[in-house]
């Protein structure tokens, strides 16, 4: 990987006919300004200095000029190398890319809309404060977040990515708090390329198929070109696993089913733990196929054809028949049957297919000016499995008369005199698991303009351009019952002539027919058909985006040290969005009519829906405007051979949002090329915003079942996410120092830096997390109960708004370091040359502070279960021929902690409290992966490559939760295992 500062980056000759290189060309934040000259005869070849191209981290573009904003560049060699199906992955491997998301993030979500969505994030701080571009230009959002999917773009067009990993907003605008990444196309490609590749993992899955096809060409004396790129990728994923524990998905046995239990606070006094980090965890409120859960009869489960039988709980548990089990903590015990577990029944990494089309033509009007047009249109589907069956954590009554019960089980039930019970059950005889499917389809038109002109004495280059782009996301959930009809159709009575039918009248009228879940016996499929209908929850959102753009640069005039360099621009945005959802989900409404598909139905709520058993989508829509003008100017400080050189960058910004008002952004930087070989000293600080998205401001509600622990007891409630159009915007301070060695004369070949950087960000748009609220409410907060009902009589109707507010800050402390080494292999006799290059990250601080009384400041640095590792580290190391070239990598996560405010003991523990449980294990272990790659040359046109990702195949690290799961971190750790690749690309 190749890492640029801010300094002049010499482009190779570019030939063509009758066309000669003048001034500059600056790529990158919508500022691409060519200025060349036609003549009549063939020009003279330009010289390097005549050709600058500049990375992303500023608007200035000037000879000599070097930037104070840390910037690292990948070159499309590098991205070759790492023989990735999606760019996407190369890309977040860099240390600074802390949270981002991909197919294996969010697969144990039904409702988010965001599984299989590529999401670029730096510092940690999330995808939306990371800005993402493409030449310089913005992208409309795949999702309502603000967020962009880098599944969507021209991946094999794409010439280098440019990662600015410092506060950028008063050049670039909103949401680069934590910097932008760049996405620099080939906008000349001439000739045509090819790439075919096929992966899969040691386990034969997430079986992965890439054809990748790019074409360009120049006509009319080249002052037309016309570039197009085809692009299909299909990953598999790795499916739900099913019921059980062992083994693992596809025989992976690095999963134990781990979870936290959680005594009640009251009961510490005793010099124990609160939590206990457990594995093989068995959740004692449901098994497999049925489980009753308290009363007399507590412990009976219930096996092939309902046969009951005595339940083998965990811990040598003894249940107390009232809903607990001695030597067990709510909900779990440790061991015992554990062949009901669903927690390992969600998808690994989720299937995804890639489709994408892109062109760009571009036509030179005269020497000097040039109009160019794109059209991408990709399309992104992936699928995954949230969970298997439905769980229902003894949340239902089962009545004594059911003639699904054995004859046993009722007069069990008359000798007790007992009427009914509560019961639990996993559905595992479900036929089909829940499928969500999400389908993203992008159109975005771009039209434009650039070239140069000269005025006032000087050249000065422009860029203009006009974007449309629209969203379409779909998300369709299959296989999913509906509550209502579900809890009808499992109350079943038996007629006088014998047949069983629903014990409602108003059920029965409209359709019900009884559910037999006593047991494992084959379902009836006109019981399937009415709790988990055809059509299950579907939404439907279009999200737009406008975007019009004119800047420009120059250097109007000379001063001691250089010229004065000046670049200005003005834009308006607009985005927009809106969506609807099935009337199941959102309620009966003229957007949301009743239809053959979903007819109405007495037992469903039509006022505010929520009649899935997760997946309810609710209308909404909104739209914002933004406005806003930047200029910024490089003023060069001095240039001696006494001091060196230097120079003074600043940059102010104005933006006025519809909805958020005003903002103001600045940036003061400089950088000292000192007298030193080689070292040269930069420093920037910056005011940065993030303004509220659509989801913050317009988000419909949204809904989704979540557990929660309310003293001592794990309620399954409804957690409802509300939009809040009085939000404002988010505001950064960013401040980074470093030092730059480059290629001194005692060490050629040499580099290195080293930059540390301090981000504040106020009036953080934020929520309070699920179960932090339902603690706050318990220890008294009554701003906090009235956002949620915990005690409803129907335990489905239980729930917790979550609102957002400008409540919360961050402050982040960190450094990074990056090193390089090029050299002949000749001096030791060996052909070739041998190159080593790391990249390190290391986060000092990351700490959030909800701004809600009763919370403390939340370190999350180290914490292995987030976003920001101690230490994020990438290293490779390769040897190169002029037909071979081998690269061994290696990628690094240090050790770390479940949560920095656990207190971690096994005895003599202080007295826990919310904000500081106490815990018998608070240690998660980070992990080192290889990855050997290798390409051969085969002909000039013909390269061969293979690659093999963790070369050792080490298992993942694990970590409980509040429920049973593969306690995996995706966004820190490979959860696939090895993976192999091979391919070929071809270049004519």
């Amino acid at each position: 990987m190749n890492i640029h500062t801010g300094h002049r980056v010499a482009a190779p000759p570019r030939y063509a006919l009758r066309l000669k290189l003048s001034t500059a060309v600056m790529l990158g934040a919508g500022l691409i300004g060519a200025a060349s000259v036609w003549a009549q005869e063939a020009a003279p070849e330009p010289k390097p200095e005549d050709h600058v191209v500049m990375v992303t981290g500023s608007r200035i573009s000037s000879r000599g000029y070097n930037q104070p904003t840390p910037t690292t560049t990948l070159t499309s060699d590098d991205i070759e190398k790492n023989a990735q199906p999606n760019i996407f992955t190369t890309i977040a491997q860099l240390p600074a890319l802390q949270g981002s998301s991909g197919s294996s993030v969010l697969t144990y979500s039904t409702s988010s809309g965001m599984q299989g969505l590529s999401a670029l994030s730096l510092r940690g701080l999330g995808a939306f404060r990371t800005l993402t571009l493409i030449d310089g230009q913005r992208v409309v959002p795949a999702n309502v977040t603000g967020v962009t999917d880098v599944s969507q773009f021209p991946q094999l067009l794409v010439k280098r990515v440019d990662v600015v990993t410092g506060g950028a907003s008063a050049s670039y605008g909103s949401d680069a708090i934590g910097g932008v990444v760049n996405f620099i196309t080939d906008k000349k490609f001439t000739g045509f390329k090819a790439n075919v590749e096929h992966g899969q993992t040691t386990y034969a899955d997430d079986k992965n198929n890439t054809l990748q096809l790019a074409w360009g060409r120049g006509f009319l004396d080249d002052r037309l070109h016309v570039v197009v790129s085809g692009e299909y990728s299909k990953e598999d994923g790795v499916p739900a696993h099913g019921f059980g524990n062992d083994p693992g998905p596809n025989g992976r046995t690095a999963f134990n089913a781990p979870a936290f239990q959680i005594r009640p606070l009251s009961q510490t006094t005793d010099g124990k733990p609160q939590m206990y980090d457990i594995r093989n965890a068995q959740p004692y409120q449901y098994n497999r196929y049925g489980l009753i859960t308290s009363g007399p009869l507590q412990g009976t489960a219930f096996g092939d054809g309902g046969v009951p039988y005595k339940f083998n709980y965990g811990s040598n548990g003894v249940p107390d028949g009232k809903g607990g089990v001695s030597g067990c903590i709510s909900p779990f015990c440790v061991g015992g049957d554990l062949s009901g577990t669903s927690g390992n029944s969600t998808s690994l990494a989720s299937a995804l297919k890639r489709e994408n089309f892109y062109t760009r033509l571009s036509y030179a009007l005269t020497p000097n000016h040039e109009l160019f047009m794109t059209v991408n249109v990709a399309e992104v589907n992936s699928q995954n499995t949230p969970n298997a069956g439905a769980p229902k954590n003894a949340n239902l009554t089962i009545q004594c008369d059911n003639p699904f019960l054995p004859a046993s089980i009722q007069s069990a039930c008359a000798a007790n005199n007992i009427t009914s019970f509560q019961y639990g059950t996993g559905n595992a005889n479900f036929p089909n698991n829940i499928s969500v499917e999400p389908r993203r389809r992008q159109e975005r038109y771009v039209i434009g303009a650039d070239g140069s002109f000269d005025a006032a004495g000087t050249s000065w280059s422009y860029n203009s351009y006009y974007q449309r782009g629209v969203n379409h996301t779909d998300l369709f959930v299959k296989n999913i019952t509906l509550s209502p009809r579900y809890t009808a159709a499992i109350d079943a009575i038996r007629l006088p002539d014998g047949s069983i039918v629903c014990r409602s009248m108003i059920a029965r009228n409209s359709g019900c027919q009884p559910l037999n879940i006593i047991g494992n016996v084959t379902q009836s499929t006109g019981a399937l058909a009415y709790v988990m209908p055809s059509q299950g929850p579907q939404q439907h959102t279009r999200q737009t985006q406008d975007v019009a753009s004119f800047n420009i640069s120059g250097e109007p005039m000379a001063l001691w040290a250089g010229p004065l360099a000046i670049a200005a621009g003005l834009e308006y945005r607009k985005e927009a969005y809106s969506v609807r959802a099935d009337p199941y989900g959102n309620g009966v409404t003229p957007d949301s009519p009743n239809s053959a598909a979903y007819p109405a139905d007495p037992l469903l709520n039509v006022t505010s829906g929520s009649n899935w058993f997760a997946g309810n989508y609710h209308n909404g829509q909104g739209s914002y405007s933004v406005r806003e003008g930047y200029l910024e100017a490089n003023l060069p400080l001095f240039k001696t051979t006494a001091l060196g050189e230097a120079n003074l960058n600043v940059a102010g910004r104005g933006t006025s949002y519809s909805t958020a008002g005003n903002a103001k952004t600045w940036k003061l930087g400089g950088t000292w090329k000192t007298t030193i070989d080689g070292l040269r000293l930069r420093a920037v600080t910056s005011r940065d915003v993030r303004a509220p998205n659509l989801s913050e401001l317009f988000a419909p509600v949204v809904i989704t079942n979540n557990t929660v622990n309310h003293n001592g007891t794990t309620l399954t409630v409804q957690q409802q996410v509300v939009g809040n159009t009085a939000l404002r915007p988010e505001v950064a301070r960013s401040t980074e120092l470093g030092v730059v060695l480059t290629q001194p004369s005692w060490a050629p070949g040499f580099s290195a830096s080293f930059d540390y950087y301090q981000i504040k960000v106020g009036d953080v748009i934020s929520t309070l997390g699920l179960q932090q609220e339902v603690d706050l409410c318990d220890a008294g907060r009554q701003d906090m109960c009235a956002a949620m009902l915990l005690n409803s009589p129907v335990p489905t109707n239980n729930y917790v708004r979550l609102q957002q507010f400008n409540l919360a800050s961050l402050k982040l402390k960190g450094f990074d370091i990056e090193t390089s080494y090029r050299g002949s292999l000749a001096s030791l006799g060996l052909p070739g040359m041998f190159t080593v290059r790391a990249l390190a990250t290391h986060t000092i601080d990351n700490i959030t502070d909800p701004g809600v009384p009763g919370t403390i400041p939340i370190q999350s640095a180290g914490v292995n279960l987030g976003a920001t590792p101690r230490w994020k580290v990438l290293a490779t190391q390769a040897w190169t021929t002029d037909r071979i070239n081998v690269t061994l990598t290696e990628r690094w996560v240090s050790n770390g902690v479940y949560s920095n405010e656990y207190i971690e003991c096994k005895s003599g523990c202080p007295v826990a409290t919310a904000i500081h449980p106490t815990i018998d294990n608070n240690q998660m272990k980070g992990a080192t992966y290889f990855d050997l790659g290798a390409t051969y040359k085969v002909s000039d046109h013909i390269t061969a490559y293979a690659k093999v990702d963790n070369l050792t195949n080490r298992d993942s690290s694990t970590a409980p939760g509040p429920n049973v799961g593969y306690g995996l971190n995706p966004s820190l750790y490979d959860v696939l295992g090895r993976m192999y690749r091979a391919g070929v690309r071809f270049t004519f």
